[in-house]
């Protein structure tokens, strides 16, 4: 029997894990509304006792991951019509986020350019996260991203 694909992160098989599917409008109202929604869960679930007895998410992690939510909400908001899925989910490491959006098109980071004036979106996940996945689904396409609770120290 295969594994189930819902429950498969970056890395393959996902431990047990807290984690919480919402479903948000897909305007640009949903946007704070994500944010908010990821910082509250976070500190929820986290005081009820994480993944591996974790008890605390760092300040760090909570700003880390309003921001990947942030922007990848955004994006989804602005080139997918429809609702949005955010999946949030505490695992052994890091924090998953999940975004499934209705647009087809796997997106792509661009080549940095201090005179372009936004879209630099995914080029900011990139830089903050552990991993990103892009899969194309039937109807659209999921982006998760990893924000890791110890980060390795930078070079």
């Amino acid at each position: 029997m295969g594994a189930d694909p819902e429950r498969q992160s970056c890395h393959g098989p996902l431990p047990v894990a807290v984690e919480e599917t919402l479903t948000l409008s897909g305007d640009g109202s949903c946007i704070a509304e994500a944010r908010d929604l990821a910082a509250a869960f976070l500190t929820a679930k986290a005081e009820a006792g994480g993944p591996g007895g974790r008890t605390k998410v760092s300040r760090r992690v909570v700003a880390v991951t309003q921001l990947v939510v942030s922007e990848l909400v955004t994006n989804a908001c602005k080139h997918a019509p429809g609702p949005v899925l955010l999946r949030l989910r505490l695992a052994d490491e890091a924090v998953e986020v999940e975004v499934w959006d209705s647009h087809p098109e796997i997106p792509t980071a661009r080549q940095a350019d201090p005179y372009r004036v936004g879209r630099h979106g995914l080029e900011i996940v990139k830089a903050v996260t552990a991993d990103l996945a892009v899969v194309r689904e039937p109807a659209g396409k999921r982006i998760t991203a990893r924000v890791l609770f110890d980060p390795p120290p930078s070079a």
